[in-house]
């Protein structure tokens, strides 16, 4: 199995033609970004993916943006995702990363509203990864394992730094049994979370291994299961991002680090760590 990685344009305002001479210098392998809700803007985004030959992970959200509408019904949300869907088979992208539902919904309406958008995602021949995040359906690591009692074709993208901050601690107890649910990832968004926040000030400081550790070890468990699964590709996007993310200094307002720094940081260190992991894999066969 070999591990590509993706680059996010959460945070990013410049041109995609600088930011894919940014990711090609780096050792990026594609990008992965939201679905342009203009059709102007998705043609022009369209033309750029096929002249330019990138692959492109296609990130969409249901009613509406990041932040359900809280008024929207789960009806009206598998709405907005049939509409999204057929939006982003104009893309052709490698995969949808979806960010569905909202956490406030009850177990047995998460269950329907999930078998539905399962049901969708098939009609329009797009294989769907549903993101854990916070505010929505995948909240909770428990709500999730619930969910895949009852849903086990459910596929994940991986963001495990939200598991943490609504849990207020790393899940390392012998008791967080997460094997059900990484047997189910399929792809990993790599940003290192804390007890207090989905994002440590910097994954290399000292003051945050513990946290780098508890990460790392989660990634290790999704490629050897993916790797038992028969995957020929894994792919991780590294996520530290803006929008409260991003520490920022009080009074003057600067921010603690760079995006990009930080994501090229997390790029560099996860191939190596994945390098390691597949070399010592090999020599234990």
């Amino acid at each position: 199995m070999k591990l590509e990685i993706f680059r996010t344009l959460w945070g990013y305002t410049a041109s995609h033609s600088s930011a894919l001479d940014e990711l090609l210098v780096a050792g990026f392998d594609g990008i992965e970004a939201r679905l342009p809700l203009q059709a102007n803007a998705r043609g022009e985004f369209g033309a750029f993916l096929r002249s330019n030959h990138v692959p492109y992970i296609c990130t969409l959200f249901s009613a509406y943006d990041v932040l359900p509408d809280q008024r929207a019904t789960p009806a009206q949300h598998l709405v907005d995702i049939d509409r999204k869907l057929g939006w982003a088979t104009e893309l052709t992208p490698r995969f949808v990363n979806l960010l569905a539902g909202n956490d406030r919904w009850p177990l047995a309406q998460q269950v329907e509203f999930f078998g539905q958008a399962l049901e969708l995602a098939a009609r329009h021949g797009v294989f769907c990864s549903f993101e854990t995040h916070r505010a929505r359906s995948l909240y909770s690591p428990w709500v999730t394992l619930e969910l895949i009692r009852q849903l086990p074709e459910l596929r994940f993208t991986s963001d495990i730094s939200h598991w943490v901050v609504c849990c207020e601690r790393l899940l390392d107890d012998p008791a967080d049994d997460l094997s059900s649910f990484v047997e189910r990832v399929h792809h990993i968004q790599a940003r290192v979370g804390y007890d207090q926040g989905p994002q440590v000030p910097h994954p290399a400081a000292p003051e945050y291994a513990r946290e780098l550790m508890f990460h790392q070890h989660h990634w290790e468990a999704v490629w050897a299961s993916q790797i038992q699964r028969g995957y020929a590709v894994s792919t991780l996007t590294p996520e530290f991002g803006a929008d409260g993310y991003l520490h920022h200094l009080p009074f003057t307002n600067m921010p603690v680090a760079d995006l990009w720094t930080l994501n090229q940081w997390m790029a560099r260190t996860e191939r190596e760590h994945f390098n390691r992991f597949t070399c010592e894999g090999a020599r234990h066969e």
